[in-house]
């Protein structure tokens, strides 16, 4: 009777047991093969306006306001807590994005001078001083949020003179200086892992900023002690590829005059399209720049960025704003949530830019080409630089490669005699100050690493036929030519013909290799689809979706072993 009993339990046991082994297994295979980090070199600003598609981006980092109008609206003593919601800072660190701040706006009860843009009252004063109310905003502030805030940015593009058209910083060079060495110094009292960055040029406004205030910085006796209290460098450049080199180059020489060393941020790129038929249109816009070229600019202005050996490179920005009479719609995703041709673009960046180690930019009259080390991979973005078709001989390093339109379409491509050769459409270069732009974008992704050799022009084809590429339906990327690939007959370079490079700022920037200390994994293309219960916190879901049908199984397999012991 015992051993029959015992057989029994040990049968309804393994019955009992069986589902918990396959529940735990989910749960560990979910658990080890939870997606990675992004990188944190790419950001976006405001990406918790839509942190769905922020996440399924890779969005590694993200650039919110905090406001000291908004703040404290009313006096020292208020605090406005719904200006920046909890809700934005917990979405971000669930999705493993860095949050950065930025301080700004001055409220009228904190100034002498107009409101937003004015001097802090009281700025002159020791940090410790109740009366300097700016070191006393900077200490709450930073200290509240120490932590998962500790990026701080001081103030927003205060190179933009007082009286101009988007000014935002009425004080003098050395009051801004002033302003940066009270926010090193509160800041790092409330929380000494605080970095501190210098308020983002736009370089044009005034070009010489950066070296005045450069001067006034390096006179300061006990500014070299502080790192000149400052610890990044932050830009903003817009609507033109070769400018992202050019802006960067020239901001490093201005530091390196001065013998001042420091990391560089693109804080904010783009080239938003005045062309977006029926959710904005403006024919009178400044630039004129279709969808597809928006996001051409930010595969190439990305790429330039890195290979000039910018730290990080954020888009600007996630989600539309309001429509403004003659602003630009810079949002990759609409107000209405479609997504524009620039979102695939951000994803091609995060997924095939993503781990590089080293960055490199060759630029011929032509086409321009950057090479991204990625350890086991290597990725080449490849565009022409003016209106001609040209056909390019690329070094293979790999017995076969990716080749990645911008659009997203895929296709698995083959050297011969160790040469891809492709055909770069040429670039619309329809605006007034010619190719602003260059021509669609391809990434060539090949496994292995090291440098495979320069690539250079077989032939040129005819100019390309200067009209706007159709517009493409809401949240679609319209079709784009695809390369051609065709057997090269010989390795030995071509002539380059002679050409006019593109009318923007000189001059080509000196290719630089920069090594990037962040590890991030190498990409698997895509797609075969892998079962979501596979995937992190998805596998978590998967798993709990599992349970119903253990449940099933547990109760068939009690029912039957009690008719069995019925009989």
């Amino acid at each position: 009777m015992f051993c029959r009993l015992f057989r029994r339990s040990s049968s309804i046991y393994s019955w009992l047991v069986l589902p918990l082994f396959i529940l735990h297994g989910s749960l560990a295979i979910a658990h080890w093969s939870s997606p990675p980090p992004p990188d944190p070199r790419f950001g976006a600003v405001e990406a918790f306006r839509d942190p769905v598609a922020a996440a399924e981006a890779g969005v590694g980092w993200e650039r919110i306001l905090f406001y000291w109008s908004e703040l404290q609206p009313n006096g020292p003593d208020d605090w406005n807590s719904s200006h920046v919601p909890e809700e934005w800072l917990n979405l971000a660190a669930s999705a493993g994005r860095e949050v950065v701040g930025l301080l700004k706006s001055t409220p009228a009860w904190a100034t002498d001078g107009p409101p937003f843009c004015g001097v802090p009252r009281g700025l002159d004063l020791p940090v410790d001083d109740p009366g300097n109310l700016w070191a006393t905003f900077v200490r709450r502030v930073v200290g509240m949020y120490a932590g998962r805030v500790n990026h701080w940015i001081v103030w927003n593009e205060p190179d933009i003179a007082p009286g101009s058209f988007g000014v935002e910083w009425c004080g003098s060079v050395e009051e801004y200086y002033r302003l940066l060495q009270v926010t090193y110094l509160a800041a790092h009292q409330a929380n000494p892992d605080a970095v501190i960055h210098l308020g983002a040029l736009t370089f044009w406004h005034d070009r010489t900023y950066l070296r005045r205030f450069l001067e006034v910085a390096t006179q300061d006796s006990t500014g070299a002690e502080h790192g000149y209290y400052f610890d990044v460098v932050t830009l903003h450049i817009y609507f033109q590829t070769e400018s992202v080199p050019y802006v960067i180059n020239e901001t490093r020489a201005a530091l390196n005059a001065f013998g001042v060393r420091k990391p560089i941020w693109v804080n904010e790129t783009n080239a938003a399209s005045n062309s977006d038929p029926p959710y904005w249109e403006l024919p009178e816009a400044n630039f004129n720049i279709t969808l597809q070229e928006q996001a051409s600019f930010l595969l190439q202005s990305f790429a330039l960025a890195l290979a000039s050996g910018a730290e990080r490179v954020a888009v600007y920005r996630w989600v539309d704003h309001e429509p403004q009479p003659g602003v630009e719609p810079n949002g990759l995703i609409r107000l209405d949530g479609s997504r524009r041709p620039a979102y695939d673009a951000y994803r091609l960046i995060t997924t095939y830019y993503s781990g590089m180690t080293s960055a490199r930019a060759r630029s011929e009259p032509l086409f321009y080409q950057v090479t991204l080390g990625r350890g086991g991979q290597t990725t080449r973005v490849l565009w022409a630089r003016t209106a001609t078709t040209v056909t390019v001989a690329v070094p293979a390093l790999a017995d076969e490669g990716l080749l990645v339109a911008q659009s997203g379409v895929t296709q698995t491509v083959r050297p011969v005699e160790g040469v891809y050769t492709l055909v770069l459409p040429g670039a619309r270069c329809a605006d007034s100050r010619g190719c602003i732009i260059g021509g669609p974008t391809f990434l060539l992704v090949e496994a292995g690493s090291g440098d495979p050799g320069r690539s250079w022009v077989v032939e040129t084809g005819e100019p390309a036929p200067v009209s706007p590429i159709a517009t493409p339906l809401p949240g679609d990327a319209s079709p784009l030519p695809t390369p051609i690939i065709v057997p090269t007959p010989t390795l030995t370079p071509t002539p380059t013909p002679t050409s006019t490079p593109t009318p923007t700022p000189p001059p080509t920037p000196t290719p630089t290799v920069t090594p990037i200390p962040t590890p991030s994994p190498t990409f698997t293309p895509p797609p075969t689809a892998t079962p979501a219960w596979l995937l992190g916190a998805a596998g978590v879901q998967g798993a709990s979706l599992l349970l119903p049908v253990l449940l099933v199984v547990l109760l068939l397999g009690v029912g039957a072993l009690a008719s069995r012991s019925r009989r």
